[in-house]
């Protein structure tokens, strides 16, 4: 349809490679609801006469109500639409639909509203998962655990500690998406090719109807731009690593040797040979999905890093990674707060495994510095203390005075007794009440950094929702006007 130039059509092998029909799928809707926009802006301008702009609304309507296949005869969707609205009404009539705009400002138009539906539904769907991650912490802040550094036991823990360290990543996740929206959430459509029209359109006109926040000023900028779609896809790798590690974290810890949590059935798989096996496979695959959604990312700035200024046909691949790391990011949120709600906590394994090792032994340097011992001295005493019972297969509370001798042969401030009385002092539950830093595993910090982060989620939650039902309410009203408008004649 677009080759008034050529004499012959598109090669057909030409037309196979270059065809996105498929990857429009996502946004034949937003397409439609777009071109209506357009149409009843040319009417309401007198660019068009009213009699072919119904009748233009009237098809497009029309076409909502069928599930248009993809048809590998044409480029694009857009050309695809066009061409059965034109089909439809006759060229003299349905050819007017695409007056004033490009498809080079259309494409931009149709991410851009697919795109800011996304973010909505992603913050969504994101905010609830933050909330179930709170509210395990709320039931487990109790739940003794040993915190790790280089997969090593570091300190005495909580695993509400674990989960609210990850509430906040996710936070700090919404944050990001939720203040991209804005410059999703601009209205590219008006500007032609790349250097605008000379027909008497109101692009503030468009704007308003699809409540879009501002007119994109530039029109070069406005069609050839991407850099909105760059950057979901790197709030989207870092949302998925986040949710990855926690992946990570949780095969790990369901495994037979460290055995802290244990995943509901239905969220694991057998092996094909081993009756015994009960794999995490939803969680790997989250794993592997992210590396789907971080090459998405670099995919799409490989593409852009060498293009020149205006619309290149290079930008329709775009559209296939894109479409992707939404659907991934999405799902993956979705099913991995179903797992969290499901999750087996083993809380006893947790504590027996903290009371194994030699995790108080911050706390007895720290208590040694309370006496005034310098703490580089408390340390050495401590580390000496450590080995001498690695080496007897004991724990610190077993030691003996005459064992614990060399530890502090060489300081007069630290006795062998004294020692013995700051052990004995010292349990999980002292380590974890003395604990007072702000932020940190203590129980008392524990309460405050729940109650804290349960008030942001239920200040987050009211903002997302009323941001989703102003764009469902716009779309609703745009709909309800397109139809009074055809129902007028």
């Amino acid at each position: 349809m677009y080759r008034s130039r050529f004499n012959v059509d598109l090669n057909k092998y030409s037309l196979d490679y270059t065809s996105s029909t498929t990857d429009d799928a996502a946004i034949i809707l937003y397409d439609i609801i777009g071109s209506q926009a357009h149409v009843l802006m040319l009417y309401k301008n007198n660019i068009i006469p009213k009699n072919d702009s119904i009748k233009i609304l009237i098809a497009l309507e029309e076409l909502k109500k069928l599930k248009i296949k993809n048809n590998l005869k044409y480029d694009d969707v857009h050309e695809l639409i066009e061409s059965m609205i034109i089909n439809k009404l006759g060229i003299k009539c349905g050819g007017k639909m695409h007056t004033g705009r490009s498809r080079n400002d259309q494409i931009s138009l149709d991410l851009r509203l697919k795109l800011r539906e996304d973010v909505n539904m992603l913050c969504f769907y994101l905010i609830d998962l933050i909330d179930v991650l709170i509210l395990l912490a709320n039931k487990n802040k109790r739940t003794i655990m040993p915190l790790y550094t280089h997969l090593q036991q570091a300190q005495i823990g909580l695993f509400s500690h674990y989960l609210l360290s990850y509430a906040d990543s996710l936070l700090r996740d919404f944050d990001r998406l939720y203040a991209s929206y804005d410059r999703i959430n601009e209205c590219p459509l008006g500007s032609g090719p790349i250097g605008g029209t000379s027909m008497p359109i109101d692009r503030k006109f468009i704007m308003k109807k699809l409540k879009f926040k501002k007119l994109i000023s530039n029109s070069i900028d406005a069609t050839s731009t991407r850099d909105f779609v760059v950057e979901y896809l790197s709030l989207t790798s870092i949302l998925m690593t986040n949710i990855s590690r926690m992946a990570e974290d949780f095969i790990i810890w369901s495994t037979s040797e460290f055995s802290f949590i244990e995943l509901a059935d239905e969220f694991t798989s057998t092996s094909s040979i081993m009756p015994q096996k009960k794999n995490c496979d939803v969680l790997e695959i989250a794993r592997g999905k992210t590396s789907c959604v971080i090459g998405n990312n670099i995919c799409v700035l490989t593409i852009l890093k060498s293009l020149p200024s205006g619309y290149n046909r290079d930008l329709q691949e775009i559209k296939k990674p894109l479409w992707s790391s939404s659907e991934i990011s999405i799902q993956t949120i979705f099913i991995f707060k179903m797992i969290l709600k499901s999750l087996i906590i083993k809380k006893s394994r947790m504590r027996s495994i903290s009371s194994e090792g030699y995790l108080t032994s911050l706390d007895i340097a720290e208590a040694l510095v309370k006496k005034k011992i310098a703490f580089r001295t408390a340390h050495k005493i401590v580390g000496k203390l450590v080995q001498i019972a690695y080496e007897l297969n004991k724990p610190l509370s077993k030691l003996t005075v005459n064992e614990i001798k060399n530890s502090v042969e060489h300081d007069n401030h630290c006795t062998p007794e004294l020692l013995i009385k700051i052990i004995n002092s010292v349990t999980l539950e002292s380590s974890l009440s003395n604990r007072m830093s702000y932020g940190s595993s203590g129980f008392y910090e524990q309460e405050k950094m729940i109650d804290e982060r349960l008030k942001k989620i239920k200040s987050y939650k009211l903002k997302i929702n009323k941001r989703r039902n102003e764009i469902k309410d716009a779309i609703t009203n745009f709909s309800a006007e397109i139809k009074k408008t055809i129902n007028r004649v």
